[in-house]
């Protein structure tokens, strides 16, 4: 049997057929078992932050794994006691801040829900607002607040007290009051195709959730280290929020997720009201140390806001009738398809040994390492021009375009 035919019959229907089976990676570049050479422009899917095989990485990762891998909640290690200060430090929670450490993005929003069910102010808040096309995870509490009615709809029905909005400041001015505990939402809304917040809406949140005593939670799960330019989203709106879901690229390979809050919020979770068995162990944290302290070392946030301009002007100059608009900030961009083939175009860069993403039918998300430089971007001007040519000449765009 094949690889794909024992993935096929070993594997939970859960996900699509593998795209390949990949055996090994360096830098910015992957190979599957066939010896085919990718460019990954998708980091998998923004978790891949230094690329792959990173000495620095795989140095913390030897050294930890060959010391001391698990522990158990009831013990903490000096990696996990660093990297919740550094942490601390980074989002700007400073010394009132507090974290709080798990597996996965999904996991950071499970327990950033139950952080919103804790801001009652004695009962008199009981709803969550979460916006629409908005996606939070996949587990239960996670899946509630994801702004995607075909996701729910199988597994109603789900925790309740959710008000999914329109993405609107007239919407939000509307809705915030004092009846509601929390607001949730992403800075830029990744799965849905790399969508922007309007102009001033983070700030305007910030105001009233203020005003109304309502917790502001950003998941930065997407968007966080480093990879729109800032350390995190929201720095680009000058605002902070009241807790912060972080996941994927703070571990760059690693299963991490973490809630870290700001201020009174921190006061609201008490002993045993939540927990992981698995949270911050030493393995994840030694080597998220590790991946955050190279980004901070080499400067990759800077690299991410250069490079993401870079890669930005380089989209918009490819003369092509497919591509109708660029959106997001730095290294997380989404473009925008005058036509619905994007899982063809996708398709066709993957043919071109090209990794990017069909986030829905009209939109391409790329996420590529924070380490990208000069020669991945020109290799990927190439072979994305062939894929868009290639998807152009085979009659799928419309003849009047």
């Amino acid at each position: 049997m094949t690889l794909h035919e024992r993935y096929a019959d070993a594997m939970m229907k859960t996900l699509s057929p593998p795209l390949a089976v990949l055996v090994r990676g360096e830098g910015c570049y992957v190979w599957d078992e066939n010896g085919t050479k990718y460019l990954d422009f998708l980091a998998g899917i923004a978790v891949n932050s230094l690329g792959h095989a990173h000495p620095d990485m795989v140095a913390a990762a030897q050294q930890q794994i060959g010391t001391l891998a698990h522990i158990s909640n009831y013990f903490a290690s000096p990696s996990q006691i660093e990297l919740a200060e550094r942490l601390k430090r980074l989002t700007g929670a400073g010394d009132a801040g507090r974290v709080y450490f798990c597996n996965s993005g999904a996991e950071a929003n499970e327990a950033a829900f139950k952080l919103a069910r804790l801001n009652t102010a004695g009962g008199r808040r009981n709803r969550i607002l979460a916006l629409n096309d908005s996606f939070h995870g996949r587990t239960m509490g996670a899946l509630a607040l994801t702004g995607k009615p075909l996701m729910r709809a199988p597994f109603e029905p789900v925790p309740g007290g959710v008000q999914h909005i329109e993405t609107s400041i007239a919407v939000l001015e509307r809705e915030i009051d004092d009846t509601v505990a929390a607001l949730f939402l992403e800075p830029v809304k990744g799965e849905a195709g790399v969508i922007d917040l309007p102009e001033g809406y983070l700030r305007r949140a910030r105001e009233l959730c203020t005003k109304h005593g309502v917790l502001l939670i950003i998941d930065e799960v997407q968007t966080g280290a480093g990879r729109t330019g800032k350390w995190f989203a929201y720095e680009h709106s000058n605002v902070l929020p009241d807790a912060v879901t972080l996941a994927k690229g703070i571990g760059g390979g690693v299963p991490i997720g973490a809630l870290v809050t700001f201020g009174a919020t921190s006061d609201l979770f008490l002993r045993g009201q939540h927990g992981s068995t698995f949270g911050g162990n030493p393995f994840v944290t030694a080597t998220s140390n590790a991946v955050l302290g190279v980004i901070e070392r080499d400067d990759l946030v800077g690299n991410a806001a250069r490079r993401g301009e870079q890669l930005r002007e380089l989209i918009t100059r490819i003369d092509s009738p497919l591509i109708s608009e660029v959106r997001g900030r730095g290294l997380l961009l989404g473009i925008g398809l005058s036509e619905p083939v994007a899982l063809k175009l996708a398709a066709a860069a993957l043919a071109e040994g090209l990794i990017v993403n069909a986030a829905n039918e009209s939109s391409i998300r790329i996420a590529p390492p924070l380490i990208v430089g000069d020669a991945e971007l020109a290799d990927f001007d190439e072979r994305f021009r062939a894929a868009l040519a290639s998807v152009t000449s085979s009659g799928l765009v419309s003849a009047n375009r």
